[in-house]
Parts: structure tokens; sequence; C-alpha cells
């Protein structure tokens, strides 16, 4: 007679083993090899708006024979709206990959629903560190200066990538890219929501009335931040998540990097808690002419605050609405009244 609890004493159902079946053929065909065994699927931290899985491969045959570690990265259960699908963060990854930003190889692509229950893409993996408190956590006094400084030149590197790049067509027109519209998008958001938010409100009308002149536009990778980039040993290993990633200013990035809700443990290092501005800037210019201004910077950290705040709105509705149960959801709603704070600071409303 079978044994009624064969699932909890951790034998494989036939349905996790087709899907694992479907994805050792996917790889195998993918890399040229004879044979391709899925040893362990583990799911990485992190990842609220998509999931990453650390895959560790057997592979017979091939210019990947040996054994493997992959990531392959998947939507998670919903996803937030304005970010990419996984083609086109694929697409910009290879994009930004050519172009000699420091980011894990891109390898294969699936938009088979069948073989993983969503599209996917597969990347190699990269060591390091991801989690924002633990980085920010071991910088000294001044920060960790050669870790800032390689930041700096990978985010100039992408900001070398202009509007003209063929396989980016996807982002559309960039000429539609403006201060106006993104304070626009955040306003609608907020209106979808049926969020009563003051602070906010006063944020978008002062960010309205503050706009610096535009400049020209360039890709960004839109959620450069400390906890979404590897590092170890003091150096940077790999960008990461590049889901947000538009057209637009260049400054847009700075200011988002350097705002102090993405510090960490290290509120006083302006660069992402990981070292001084100034060190930070000293990377991106041996790459970029590009200069900011003080005030420009301020607007720039409050646009990004602003958003921060709407995106973690979004994300507690997420869980509020049932549509994806989640205490890390729920959690960040709670962070709209220290950026609401920030916000007032920043703009003088606290005055």
């Amino acid at each position: 007679m079978s044994s009624p609890n064969v699932a909890a004493a951790g034998v494989p159902q036939p349905e996790t083993q087709l899907k694992k079946a479907r994805l050792e053929a996917f790889l195998c065909a993918q890399a040229g090899a004879l044979r391709v065994t899925v040893d362990n699927q583990q799911r990485l931290s992190g990842g609220a708006i998509q999931e990453n899985w650390l895959l560790e491969v057997s592979v017979e045959g091939g210019v990947f024979a040996g054994v493997q570690r992959w990531v392959l990265r998947s939507d998670a259960q919903s996803a937030v709206q304005e970010s990419l699908s996984r083609a086109q963060e694929f697409a910009v990854l290879s994009a930004v990959h050519r172009a000699g930003v420091k980011v894990p190889r891109p390898l294969w692509l699936c938009e088979d629903t069948s073989v993983h229950g969503r599209s996917f893409f597969v990347m190699e993996w990269v060591s390091g560190i991801t989690a924002g408190h633990r980085l920010t956590s071991h910088s000294g006094v001044q920060g960790d200066q050669q870790l800032v400084v390689d930041l700096g030149a990978n985010l100039a590197r992408i900001h070398c990538i202009s509007p003209g790049e063929a396989s980016l067509a996807f982002l559309g027109d960039p000429q539609q890219v403006s201060v106006q519209a993104s304070i626009d998008a955040l306003r609608a958001i907020l209106d979808r929501l049926g969020a009563v938010q003051p602070v906010l409100e006063w944020g978008l009308r002062w960010c309205e009335s503050n706009a610096p002149q535009s400049t020209a536009r360039c890709l960004l990778h839109g959620d450069f931040r400390t906890g979404n980039y590897l590092a170890e040993s003091s150096r940077l290993q790999a960008v990461l998540d590049w889901e947000f990633t538009g057209w637009g200013d260049p400054r847009e990035d700075i200011g988002w990097f350097t705002a102090r809700c993405w510090r960490f443990a290290r509120p006083d290092l302006e660069a992402g808690g990981i070292g001084t501005l100034e060190h930070f800037m000293r990377g991106y210019t041996e790459v970029s002419a590009l200069n900011i201004e003080p005030e420009e910077l301020v607007f720039w950290q409050v646009m990004a605050t602003l958003r921060w705040a709407v995106i973690a709105q979004q994300q507690a509705q997420r869980h509020l609405s049932g549509e994806e149960p989640s205490l890390e959801l729920a959690l960040t709603g709670t962070l709209v009244p220290e950026l609401e704070l920030d916000i007032l600071r920043l703009t003088g409303g606290l005055r």
C-alpha cells in the first residue's frame, strides 16, 4: 500500500518532475549539450517584483560542459505595471553587456510558458553581496572609495547608450520623456490607488515649480541603487535588476542612487550609503562629461523619493487587494511616512 504522505516525504510529484524535465530540455537545446541535469533549484532572496532562481546544473557536452551555476529570472505572481517584460529586460541586459557595463552575462530567453509557467531568461551566476544593510554597515568613515568609483563609472557607461540603439526601440520615443510626464504619471497612480497623500501632492507640485532644464536623453537603469548590484572585496561585480529601464535625463539615475531612502545604515554617505558624492562623481566623470549642480541633485532626489513613495503604495496594494498576500509587500507600505518626512526636509516644507 502506498503511503498517503508521499509529498511530505520529499518525493517529487509528477507535475514537478514534468516542469523540471521541460526546463532541462530547454537548457540542453540552448547550450548545445548532450544532456543537462538540474541538480538543484533554489529561490534567491529579494525580488519583490521578479523572481530569481539559482540553478545548479550538470552539463554533458558542448561549450558549457561541466558543473554550471545559472540564474533563472521570471515574473513574480503579480507585476508592477510599469516594469519591463522579461523579453525586454533580456534585450536591455544584452545591450548593456555589449557596452561594457558589469552585468551577469545574458544567456537565453524563453517565452514558452509551458516550460516554467511564466516567461523567463537565464544568465550566468555572479558571486557577491547585494543586501543594502550589509554593504553599508561595513563602510568606513569615508565609505568604500573603490566600490563607489566603480559604481559611478558603470552608471556613466549605461548613460553612454543613446536612443539610436535599434535593439531598444521598444523603449519608445525619448522625446515623450519629460519631468512633467513623470509627475503626471505619479499623480495618475495615486488617483488609481485612491490614496489621499497631501505631502506627496505637495512634493509633486514643488517639482513642477522647480524643474531644471532638461539634458540630452540617454539610457537609464531606472533603479540604480544599493541593493541592486553585487559587490565583493570592495569591487563591483555586477549591476542587477533592469526591469525599470527607459530613456531619460541621466541626472534622474544619480538622484535615485543618492536619495536618502537608499543609504540604509549610512545616511551620512550620500552616494548610496557606500561613499561620498565626490568619489562617485569622480568615477562617473572618468567616462562621461556630465556635471550635476547641487540644486539639480536636490530636485532629482525629491523626484526619487516621490517615486519610491508611490511604488511603496503600489506594493502595499498588491497585498491589501489579496492579489499577492505578502508580509514584505505589506511592510513596504509602512515606509511612506518616513519618505514624506524626507520630501518635506528637501523641499523646505518643514518651515
